[in-house]
């Protein structure tokens, strides 16, 4: 296990910067997952650890010492590439093996007619030979050892690839991306796969992804980056439950979370298309704000009235998909133009088919951004000039 430690990082091609002064802190034996759109600056960071990239500034650091003069085999790191990067000619166990063959034997004892004179050739080969059967043992793919990558499936080669990194020992595992290649059901059995893979070895992965549920599923911490920074790092249901800005709100969440203008009042509370939120922002009267509301915290009034804190907008349900066990609905409201808004209900849920209805949400689940898009945390009811808190039922934009 290793701790991974990155000062600074800055990467130019050219005059574009890719990456911003990058720091982090990697633990021993940690999941780490770059999580981001494409171009965000992730694959590039992974290279600049990997020692395939250089950076433009900044120091990587391994256990406390830089690793920025070493050549790639030396850092004792191993990746796993989206392509595989397997050789065709090779058999299985070639491929697994070939790291140990280009570590422990000399160019001329690579040469095909050396294998005949060489008696410490064999031995080496021999104990390559039962390091590869160990470590497919481990990914329980020793019944493919003979066969070429081109007879494998897509999970099968994804293991060999794994299986060429494991046979390095290596201190840090380096993965790009390296199930975009598989179809969903296989994808989400080698999500599984990885993290007891992870869990048995016990040896720090930084993991790179732009699928949010790879990154929520397998990770001990994330580090969600656009545009070349670090947006927010910390464990998945931080980013989750309170997201730093409404970039990492929108990235992180199926579906996406909704987002609805609004504008804050005299009292310090939002304004969202007419109806009050009773909650104390701290920011100034007249400013812009996002609220975000997440699907799973608004769904189709039931009968009655809201209940105290609160918030209803009328709506038209423009169409219903059908998930199984759930459906996720989309609802026109008015303010809003052609941007639904989305609910996740259960399937027994009665969202009925003739299409208007009232959607409520607690303001206490919203998260509210302020006009440069910062999540900015509420400190209680908003308060009237009376000083007694405000406890609203509103419904069709209209206090009651």
């Amino acid at each position: 296990m290793a701790t991974v430690a990155l000062k600074g990082i800055t990467k130019n091609f050219g005059p574009a910067p890719v990456l911003n002064g990058i720091d982090l802190d990697i633990a021993e034996g940690e999941f780490l997952t770059l999580v981001g759109a494409s171009g965000c600056g992730k694959s590039t960071l992974i290279r600049i650890i990997a020692g395939l990239e250089p950076q433009s500034a900044g120091s990587v650091m391994v256990n406390g010492a830089p690793i920025d003069h070493l050549r790639p085999h030396e850092r004792r790191v191993a990746m796993v590439f989206q392509s595989y990067a397997l050789y065709p000619h090779m058999t299985v166990a070639g491929n697994i093996g070939l790291p140990l063959t280009m570590q422990h034997l000399s160019l001329w004892e690579r040469l095909p007619l050396i294998k005949l004179l060489s008696p410490r050739r064999r031995r080496v080969m021999a104990e390559i030979g039962a390091e590869v059967r160990a470590v497919a043992s481990q990914l329980q793919i020793e019944a493919l050892l003979g066969r070429r990558p081109a007879a494998l499936s897509g999970g099968q080669r994804q293991r060999v690839a794994l299986g060429r990194a494991m046979v390095r020992h290596p201190d840090v595992f380096l993965m790009d991306e390296p199930l975009s290649n598989l179809d969903a059901k296989l994808r989400v059995h080698m999500r599984t796969e990885l993290a007891e893979l992870h869990a048995r070895l016990k040896t720090t992965f930084i993991y790179v992804t732009h699928d949010q549920v790879e990154a929520m599923t397998m990770s001990d911490r994330v580090a969600m980056m656009d545009a070349g920074h670090i947006l927010q790092l910390g464990k998945p249901a931080e980013l989750y439950a309170r997201p730093a800005n409404v970039r990492v709100a929108q990235f992180i969440g199926s579906p996406a979370i909704n987002l609805l203008p609004a504008r804050i009042g005299e009292d310090g509370a939002p304004e969202v298309l007419g109806c009050r939120l009773p909650m104390a922002t701290g920011l100034p009267a007249g400013s812009s704000a996002t609220v975000g509301i997440r699907p799973e915290a608004i769904a189709p009034a039931d009968a009655g009235k809201p209940e105290a804190g609160q918030v209803s907008l009328p709506a038209v349900l423009r169409r219903a998909e059908n998930l199984g066990a759930e459906f996720i609905l989309h609802f026109d409201v008015a303010g809003l133009g052609d941007q639904p808004v989305l609910c996740r209900v259960p399937a027994d849920h009665e969202h009925g088919t003739h299409g208007r209805t009232d959607l409520v949400f607690d303001a206490a689940q919203a998260h509210v951004f302020d006009a440069e898009g910062n999540r900015v945390e509420p400190s209680g009811l908003a308060q009237r000039a009376s000083g007694k808190p405000v406890r609203l039922y509103l419904t069709g934009g209209t206090e009651r």
